[in-house]
């Protein structure tokens, strides 16, 4: 006889580790079901969360987060709270209260009828019959113990779509090294195909490593595994196994409970050769997938087979796993060469050209992330259909710049793969905050963070999105969560100088600075956005020096798209301030390094400012004819360009026509801001510019107040210093002397202490004059 648990629909049996509804088996997992055990056998009473966790992760330390997840797991199983009844109470920085009657019932009940009890009522054969029932039905339970009770429990799926595993190294006995890290690779490959399973990701792994005090290479044993499952409240460990069988080879694969060690599946194959060692580990991927809960037509859907996912080549696969292990340990500048080799192996490898693509474009080297983008994209039907999303939303977002079809491509794959991060940080990263849409940006990274806790991206791009909001708070707080995670990202380095510049606090800052000094993927960075504090009060000699500093180390780490991008910024800094002859020096030199289109946007610019108009037109049509869908170009870089191009000629009702286009787009953040920090809200300054020449002055004065209402989207471009001086002028221009000396006084304020050379300094002291 065993103990049952009863309430509402529910029936729990503890022995079997088994939850029906209605008489039907309930997916979950041995861990989700030993949380709702342990709540049914509380009798009601309040069950502490210290004292919870203790009783799930004995002796194992565990944040209050794994429990969260096991009971909001249970709560989805129990459809709690729909028909208007709480099952599981929330007290509120205690612990959980199962709030529903619970029947203790002993199955099968013991006959204790005698004469003048209840069950004497039977009539006879009904009676007999009801036993003869029983007694078939015990009789079949035994004889089919390895038939139909078997096949129910077989039937019961041994994951549910919220769970997560993990993932750990194949266990190697052949003596071959190409097969170990390959293998685990490869079987990732082929699972993640699954929109219904979720593998913990390799930053997982390594926040995990850390919290564990293990170095980042660690080998990932079934032993490092399970700690893991713990530690992240995931349902299972995965082991692989492969052994020689005289010339052929077998495989294993088995999911093992993270706490227990008990086998919930398991499934084998063998390959008749080395070569077909990865048709063995994709057919076993497939059959496993159905094991454990995933519908036959998922898997049919979602199974290109895995030497077509990713390549043929054991040995580039090998290159290909080992990068993306030393990208989440040590960067992708450390990836970058064996991503390289991988596609040096097998030119055919669409996966190994994408990921350098990424790796490119995080070093700011974005005419080779381009190359390598493109790459991957002619290649991508040799991909899954997961990868494939990757490789289209990438393409459109990098190569062609056509953010609008990157949209619904990442709308779709969210909704094909609604638990995988990565089209949320694209939406978050460069989609949403190209058009301005930072209230969306912020949701998408809210949703990249919850799937992916320990993955630096979604916090970068909260910070980014908040301060584009002026929620420097919120802003602020996510900088912090992602410290409190001791996730360590350049960005988030430059992202911490730039907040403490808006306070503003120098200690802080110079914090930052220290922070990204000796670091080869941080210390350029920090050196070009220190040029732009300094340009942005006016101490202009000072900021020459800094860029220099950036341009030579990017040169000297051989990154000269990274130096363009700098002598560009620099080019834009001298035409704001007046220095035509610095201004075009700048930007010659900067499209010296690189053809890339930010830079040459940046440097045309830069050209219409200093009053080059005739190269400028040139880059500009050049732009046109070679990104003819890219957003950025359509909504803000060419807008800007021919409207300033217009003001040069004089033409400023031309100037206010060609810059509609960008209206839409207006407070967006085009690429050349992602990539190089300049280029936001330029067509906002250049509309103001335009109402200025056209003695528009109220309309002039609306552009400029625009950028002093978005500091958290300009930072310390040079246009959020002369805001304050073209406010001035407009307020002069419409008659308002009163707010136009405040104005000036605001601005020469900011720049009290600015080299005294500076042209439009030297202006604006003459025209404050005239108001005295």
């Amino acid at each position: 006889m065993k103990q049952i648990y009863e309430f509402e629909d529910f029936r729990a049996d503890p022995s079997e580790q088994l939850l029906l509804h209605d008489g039907q088996p309930v997916a979950l997992t041995p861990k989700v079901f030993e949380t709702l055990l342990i709540l049914l056998e509380s009798d009601g009473r309040l069950i502490d969360k210290e004292d919870f966790i203790s009783r799930l992760w004995p002796g194992v330390f565990v944040e209050d987060v794994a429990l969260a997840k096991n009971i909001s797991h249970l709560r989805r199983i129990l459809a709690d709270g729909k028909n208007g009844t709480e099952m599981i109470q929330t007290v509120p920085k205690r612990g959980y209260r199962f709030a529903v009657p619970v029947r203790k019932v002993v199955d099968p009940p013991p006959d204790h009828s005698g004469p003048g009890d209840p069950a004497e009522v039977i009539p006879p054969k009904t009676k007999t019959r009801s036993r003869m029932v029983w007694a078939i039905a015990l009789l079949l339970l035994v004889a089919s113990s390895a038939g139909a009770f078997l096949l129910l429990r077989h039937k019961r799926p041994v994951f549910t779509e919220k769970d997560t595993v993990v993932l750990a190294d194949f266990t190697n006995t052949t003596g071959d090294p190409v097969f170990d890290g390959t293998l685990r690779q490869g079987l990732a490959v082929q699972l993640e195909q699954s929109p219904f399973l979720n593998l913990i990701s390799e930053e997982q792994m390594q926040q995990a490593l850390s919290l564990m005090g293990r170095p980042a290479d660690t080998r990932i044993t079934p032993a490092v595994a399970r700690e893991i499952c713990e530690r992240t409240a995931s349902a299972a460990v995965l082991e692989g196994s492969i052994a020689s069988l005289g010339s052929q080879y077998v495989l294993g694969l088995r999911a093992k409970d993270c706490r227990s060690g008990a086998l919930l599946a398991e499934e084998q194959g063998h390959a008749a050769t080395k070569e077909e060692v990865l048709n063995a580990l994709g057919q076993i991927a497939s059959r496993f997938r159905t094991r454990v809960g995933e519908s036959l037509a998922t898997v049919e859907e979602h199974n290109k087979p895995l030497a077509e996912a990713t390549t043929r080549s054991l040995e580039a696969l090998k290159a290909y796993s080992t990068g993306w292990k030393v990208n989440a340990s040590a960067g992708e500048a450390a990836a970058l060469p064996l991503f390289k080799r991988a596609v040096e192996i097998d030119p055919q490898f669409a996966m190994a050209y994408a990921a350098l693509g990424v790796m490119y474009s995080t070093n700011a080297e974005p005419a080779l992330a381009v190359e390598s983008a493109s790459k991957a994209y002619a290649l991508r039907d040799r991909v899954s259909d997961k990868e494939r999303y990757f490789i289209d939303a990438y393409y459109d977002g990098r190569v062609t710049g056509n953010q609008e079809k990157a949209q619904q491509t990442c709308e779709t794959w969210a909704r094909t793969y609604p638990r995988e991060p990565a089209p949320h940080t694209f939406l978050a990263g460069f989609i949403y905050p190209a058009s301005g849409k930072y209230e969306q940006a912020v949701a998408e990274a809210n949703k990249a963070v919850e799937l992916e806790p320990d993955s630096a991206v979604g916090y970068v791009e909260l910070v980014s999105n908040y301060a584009a909001l002026n929620q420097l708070g919120e802003s602020e707080s996510a900088l912090h969560r992602a410290s409190d995670r001791k996730l360590d990202n350049p960005i988030l380095t430059l992202l911490r100088y730039d907040l403490a510049f808006l306070k503003p606090d120098k200690a802080e800052m110079n914090g930052a600075a220290r922070l990204a000094q000796g670091r080869s993927d941080a210390e350029d960075g920090i050196a070009d956005h220190q040029a732009f504090v300094l340009a942005y009060s006016g101490h202009l000699r000072e900021a020459r020096k800094m860029s220099q500093h950036a341009v030579a180390l990017a040169l000297q780490a051989a990154h000269p798209e990274r130096a363009a991008m700098f002598e560009t910024a620099a080019a834009l800094r001298e035409g704001f301030f007046g220095n035509a002859a610095s201004a075009r020096h700048s930007a010659l030199a900067a499209r010296a390094l690189t053809t890339d289109r930010e830079v040459e946007y940046g440097a045309a610019f830069a050209l219409a400012l200093a009053g080059d108009s005739s190269d400028s037109q040139v880059l500009a049509s050049d732009l046109g004819t070679r990104f003819p869908e890219d957003t950025s170009v359509r909504f803000s870089y060419l807008p800007s360009l021919r409207a300033r191009l217009a003001l040069s000629r004089g033409d400023s009702s031309q100037a206010i026509a060609l810059l509609q286009a960008a209206t839409p787009y207006e407070l967006g953040e085009p690429r050349s801001y992602l990539q190089g920090f300049f280029g936001a809200l330029y067509p906002v300054y250049v509309r103001g510019q335009a109402y200025l020449a056209a003695k528009r002055g109220p309309e002039a004065a609306g552009e400029f107040q625009k950028i002093l209402d978005h500091r958290g989207i300009v930072f310390s471009d040079p246009i959020g210093a002369l805001a304050r001086l073209q406010l001035a002028r407009a307020y002069a221009l419409s008659g308002d002397k009163t707010r136009s000396k405040a104005a000036y006084q605001d601005f020469l304020a900011l720049w009290k202490d600015a080299d005294p050379d500076i042209p439009i300094l030297r202006q604006a002291k003459v025209e404050y004059a005239k108001l005295q």
